[in-house]
């Protein structure tokens, strides 16, 4: 299937490893020009090599997007650099794994900021550039953990996340009349390397065995282009009636009915 994304522009957030890296290649595939971004520049820009090879140009930020300044630098290069946007793919986060009466305001305000704000300022600045392409689309990714019971240690993440899928639940409403769509997606347990369930399959293989057996159906970890995937079809016209949802991607390992 043409995904009938070729020539569109595409911003994706944390771009340089593990999923989101799957995300702006899956785009790259599809023909989308690419503004990335990530921390390191090194490896953003050996990202950035890598998707152009794919026969799309590619404009590579590095940026910490918690900086207040930093979704309005990203978008006015995008601007720049191909005079709009047409997809918007929000990645950027991360956990900090503690008991809740042992969490500081400090936890609390330094992961919302990475998880939650930097995504909504990511989505303001870039609403006004999506509102001239007729036809936007706004993906966040979030977790099953946002959409359910995450388990002890990870009441940050959980309300993140949730906070996550709520937004864009709302921005989606707000934004259809201008043709701008706004959906999220919920990864379940994905390995690759460097990530955190890679970690612990090396460290942990046994104990890691008995997690896939109580709560992987499919009997393994979801992989980056599963999701990569389902995100490329949500930023594509081909999904012109998905806005306002949430798409869990998670082999049947959440436990919500909706």
């Amino acid at each position: 299937m043409d995904l009938e994304l070729k020539g569109k522009v595409a911003v994706v957030t944390g771009a340089s490893r593990g999923i989101g890296h799957g995300i702006a290649g899956a785009l790259a595939e599809e023909g989308c020009d690419l503004v990335i971004c990530a921390r390191g520049e090194e490896a953003l820009e050996e990202a950035a090599t890598e998707f152009r090879a794919k026969g799309v140009r590619v404009e590579a930020l590095a940026v910490d997007l918690v900086e207040p300044d930093g979704a309005a630098r990203l978008l006015a290069a995008a601007e720049e650099r191909f005079g709009g946007v047409d997809v918007v793919v929000n990645n950027v986060g991360g956990n900090r794994r503690k008991p809740f009466e042992e969490t500081t305001d400090t936890d609390w305000a330094e992961l919302f900021d990475l998880n939650v704000n930097t995504a909504f300022r990511v989505t303001r600045a870039a609403i006004p550039l999506l509102r001239k392409s007729g036809a936007g689309s706004v993906i966040f990714i979030s977790s099953i953990f946002g959409r359910e019971t995450g388990g002890p240690g990870l009441s940050i993440y959980n309300t993140t996340k949730s906070a996550m899928i709520s937004a864009a639940r709302i921005m989606a409403l707000e934004l259809a009349p201008e043709g701008i769509r706004v959906n999220s997606v919920a990864p379940g347990s994905i390995r690759f390397p460097g990530g955190s369930w890679d970690r612990r399959c090396r460290e942990q293989p046994e104990a890691m065995e008995e997690f896939i057996q109580q709560n992987l159906p499919l009997g393994r970890f979801g992989t980056v282009p599963e999701v990569a995937n389902v995100v490329a079809f949500l930023a594509s016209p081909r999904s012109s009636l998905l806005t306002g949802t949430c798409i869990p991607v998670d082999g049947a390992q959440g436990r919500s009915l909706i």
